[in-house]
């Protein structure tokens, strides 16, 4: 049996190992018609970004996809950042830093 490692985090590209905090993420929030929808696997740190940096009706309208999260400006800069960092590497997220309107 080969054996195929460990999964890799959809946003930032490094592995997740069994000992690191991870989640699932619905590309279309619950709360705006995703429930049933497609999901990926993040380190919980990026799950924790994406949500400090965007909306339920922003991710709902334009960051529905990887390739549009990995386009964020925030979250590009979070990506090169964390990409520095142990794969099982995890720090709490300052709380939401996104502007409130």
């Amino acid at each position: 049996m080969e054996d195929v490692g460990d999964p890799i985090c959809a946003l930032c590209g490094r592995p997740i190992p069994p000992e690191a905090r991870q989640s699932r993420h619905h590309l279309v929030p619950k709360l705006k018609g995703g429930a049933k929808g497609p999901t990926v696997l993040l380190h919980q740190i990026c799950h924790n970004e994406i949500h400090a940096t965007l909306t339920e009706a922003e991710l709902a309208r334009d960051y529905h996809d990887i390739a549009a999260l990995r386009a964020h400006p925030r979250l590009a800069r979070f990506i090169r950042w964390v990409a520095k960092r142990a794969p099982a590497f995890h720090s709490r997220s300052p709380g939401p830093r996104r502007r409130r309107r």
